[in-house]
């Protein structure tokens, strides 16, 4: 994937816990034929005192450095990218000091730069579906929202997002014929929340195309069963996958996916690397 340097013009709290930073890069030409909704970055951030090639591919690094040096990755959804004028925007979920993403953005201020990989993705939400099932995790708000974006007007959506508390819910553009329920979790780890209210959505008639992801036990061993089972979905109705895994890094929450992935003997469930 090719390196991309993105400069911070702006920023916005969304909710709480929810913060979009505008960016700006001199070329944005990989977006060009970027269809998907999900469409992802692979955001850089390289260790203090270690020196790297100017385009960064993380994989090839992995072979030649150790592991102690390797830049840290995060995924992140792209959203909003404008090939022409150079701009996109990145929501990020920001939990205090918790992690490497989330501290950086929540003190981001117009100027800093960030290194991107990418654009990867492999989902948008099927013109041909009777409705459509968007579920997910604060982690998913922004593939959710910039699915919602692409349906048409009169379009049918049922949207279950499972939040903190009432003041973190985000405001989503439905069409006419969607509706949302939010979930909170009310200081809670919310384990198995999403899962049950997902089952408890409305099974409405047609052929659905579905979209969910966020906390990887939750959405593979709560919500995947359901939808594949006992609804009998099939894999091109479905887009299903972990954002992140509580308690892992996303180094090794990725070979946690790639394990699952291997036991549940179907690799194509894996959506966003």
């Amino acid at each position: 994937m090719p390196t991309t340097r993105l400069a911070v013009t702006g920023a916005t709290w969304i909710t709480p816990n929810l913060r979009r930073l505008h960016l700006r890069s001199d070329d944005l030409s990989a977006f060009a034929d970027s269809g998907f909704t999900d469409r992802y970055l692979k955001l850089v951030f390289p260790k203090p005192g270690v020196t790297y090639p100017d385009q960064i591919d993380v994989r090839e690094l992995r072979g030649t450095m150790p592991a102690e040096d390797l830049p840290v990755v995060r995924t992140y959804t792209a959203l909003h990218p404008d090939v022409s004028a150079g701009t996109l925007d990145i929501d990020f979920v920001v939990h205090g000091d918790e992690g490497v993403a989330g501290p950086w953005a929540a003190n981001a201020k117009p100027g800093d730069t960030l290194l991107a990989n990418g654009p990867g993705g492999a989902y948008r939400p099927l013109a041909s579906a009777d409705w459509h099932l968007l579920a997910g995790d604060e982690s998913a708000v922004p593939a959710i929202a910039a699915a919602l974006e692409a349906l048409p007007a009169d379009a049918v959506a049922r949207v279950v997002l499972l939040v903190e508390s009432a003041e973190h819910e985000p405001r989503l553009a439905l069409p006419s014929g969607g509706t949302v329920v939010f979930v909170h979790r009310d200081g809670d780890r919310g384990d198995s929340l999403l899962a049950a209210a997902v089952r408890a959505v409305d099974w409405l008639d047609g052929r659905v195309h579905a979209f969910v992801h966020g906390e990887a036990e939750e959405v593979m061993r709560g919500v995947r069963p359901y939808l594949r089972t006992e609804r009998g979905l099939g894999r091109e109705q479905l887009s299903i996958s972990g954002y992140w895994r509580r308690g892992r890094t996303e180094d090794s929450f990725r070979q946690w996916k790639a394990d699952f992935a291997r036991a549940e003997g179907d690799e194509r469930e894996e959506r966003r690397p």
